[in-house]
């Protein structure tokens, strides 16, 4: 095995990975200088994905105000969103945007050179900023990596897995276990900061928008060194994703098209989100979601319809041109046809539980983006706060890690070395896995009993079949390959989901029992954490 040094580490390479790379690499004082690895390519990850935009409450935005950001989220948020940790982002969000322009990130703008700005859902302004029309992930993250490129200081590992965290005696993170896939090697990397920003747990389920590699790695990674996780049960179905089965994931649909104008229809044409919530398509994501999978169910169809055709041509082609090309691919062109659409699990509103600066419960330990649990979505993230809370985070971990010695452990503890030696044992593996069958048992298991609407015999079902696909998997701790470490990593977090809904015994926000379909207010602004299978409720 391979041993080396970092004075801080980074596993993932979406906005948050990628911008906390570069600001740790601006601030801080790296004697061992920075890793930054992913087991992908640089740049693929969940964030190239977002279309519809970033929040941005600036400054000379009139309309606007931190106030008003804060309402919104805190209300979408269903009772569970961190007042401070909400009003912290967002009065970050004008010096960030700000901070972003200095790395090459443009957003788009007027011919007299002003931020467009549009509307979401449950927004009660435009305050959305956007890039490349609908590709606003991806115009973000290129300009990122570019910059990352071209720093000598920040080394970049692609094909990477992190596999093991390591953790002493004194609870503490000392570095990370790293598997390359191409060659099978193992690679024990020290560092006093481990920062996760791998993003989110969408391909536990049947139907997602999120890519192949979305499986749920930090989380998994950090559940079993110990750390506490938050707010399991909240998982975000987004109501428009293309409705055809092109490969790992869905097609987003992104709500801005509905911010601009477009209706929700039934096969025949008919408006029907009227009868589900008076702000109709631009209600929260949680009730559209409920209405389209409601009128799916009672009609015993796939699939819903974005009738998009009362939007300008003209502006609609400007403004999503991604969503139209791919659309196009399909037949449909959305200036004259209803696109078909049904619901995909979308985003993980819970995570690790972490500070605004990213500090989780394990020393050196850090958490940013999709895989950390703030308290800034609560119930049901507000449209396109993400992007927002992956740079803000990443920036507040590396104004705190500037003031923090980043001294190599020079000793480690039997402890951690019981942990390398368990990856360099050349084990007897004898049983061959079927990862893609049983991977795709696991996400018909969750999408069916954890889904969109649960009660506590689908959840007890789950529970008992995932314990049985565990026995099948046969896999302590080391794996044959990355498949095998990714379907290890979705099956640990698929049982802590389907437990955490378990335990919350009532409605709210993206959590839908149909056996406790009330809002319980005794159970305002409690969260739910977990640490080494024991669930208790927090103020």
């Amino acid at each position: 095995m391979r041993y080396s040094t970092y004075s801080a580490i980074i596993v993932g390479s979406g906005i948050a990975g990628l911008y906390a790379a570069l600001k740790i690499n601006q601030q801080v004082n790296l004697p061992d200088g920075l890793l930054l690895i992913t087991k992908s390519k640089l740049g693929e990850s969940n964030s190239r994905y977002a279309q519809g935009g970033m929040v941005a409450v600036m400054k000379n935005n009139k309309s606007d105000s931190t106030l008003s950001h804060i309402t919104d989220t805190i209300k979408a948020g269903a009772g569970l969103s961190e007042l401070n940790t909400v009003r912290y982002i967002s009065e970050k969000s004008d010096s960030v945007v700000k901070d972003l322009l200095k790395f090459g990130v443009e957003f788009d703008r007027d011919e007299n050179n002003n931020f467009v700005y549009t509307m979401e859902a449950a927004h009660s302004v435009k305050r959305i900023l956007h890039s490349g029309g609908d590709a606003t992930g991806k115009m973000i993250e290129k300009a990122l990596c570019k910059a990352v490129e071209e720093h000598e200081n920040i080394t970049i590992h692609e094909g990477n897995m992190a596999v093991e965290l390591l953790v002493n005696q004194n609870e503490e993170c000392n570095g990370i276990v790293a598997y390359k896939e191409d060659t099978q090697e193992y690679e024990t990397i020290y560092s006093p900061a481990v920062i996760l920003a791998t993003g989110g747990i969408g391909q536990l389920y049947k139907y997602t928008t999120n890519p192949s590699g979305a499986t749920a790695d930090g989380i998994a990674l950090a559940y079993r060194a110990g750390a506490v996780m938050q707010d399991m049960e909240f998982v975000q179905f987004h109501p428009t994703a293309l409705a055809f089965d092109d490969g790992e994931n869905r097609f987003l649909i992104s709500e801005a098209v509905r911010g601009e104008g477009a209706k929700l229809v039934d096969v025949n044409g008919v408006e029907f989100m009227q009868k589900y919530d008076e702000k109709k398509e631009l209600a929260p994501r949680d009730v559209v979601t409920r209405a389209n999978y409601t009128e799916m169910m009672n009609n015993n169809v796939d699939n819903v319809y974005l009738n998009a055709t009362c939007i300008d041509k003209t502006k609609l082609a400007k403004r999503f041109p991604n969503i139209s090309k791919k659309c196009l691919e399909h037949g449909i062109d959305i200036s004259k046809d209803y696109i078909p659409v049904a619901p995909a699990a979308h985003y993980f509103m819970g995570g690790i539980k972490t500070n605004i600066s990213g500090e989780t419960s394990i020393k050196g330990l850090y958490a940013i983006g999709e895989v950390a649990s703030t308290g800034l979505h609560g119930g049901n993230r507000l449209a396109s706060n993400s992007i927002l809370e992956c740079v803000v985070c990443a920036y507040s971990v590396a104004d705190y890690l500037k003031n923090i010695n980043l001294i190599t452990p020079d000793k480690i503890d039997n402890k951690i070395k019981s942990e390398i030696d368990s990856f360099e044992d050349d084990e007897n593996i004898l049983d061959d896995v079927d990862v893609k069958t049983l991977k795709s048992k696991l996400q018909e298991i969750m999408w069916n009993c954890v889904g969109i609407y649960r009660d506590e015999k689908s959840l007890k079902e789950a529970i008992e079949k995932i314990e049985s696909l565990k026995k099948e998997f046969s896999r302590a701790r080391k794996c044959l390959s990355g498949d095998e470490y990714e379907l290890q990593n979705m099956l640990t977090v698929s049982a802590i989901i389907a437990k955490s809904a378990l335990y919350r015994k009532e409605s709210r926000g993206a959590h839908y029992r149909r056996d406790y379909p009330q809002t319980n207010e005794e159970c305002f602004h409690s969260c739910i954490t977990i640490e080494n299978e024991d669930f208790s409720c927090v103020k």
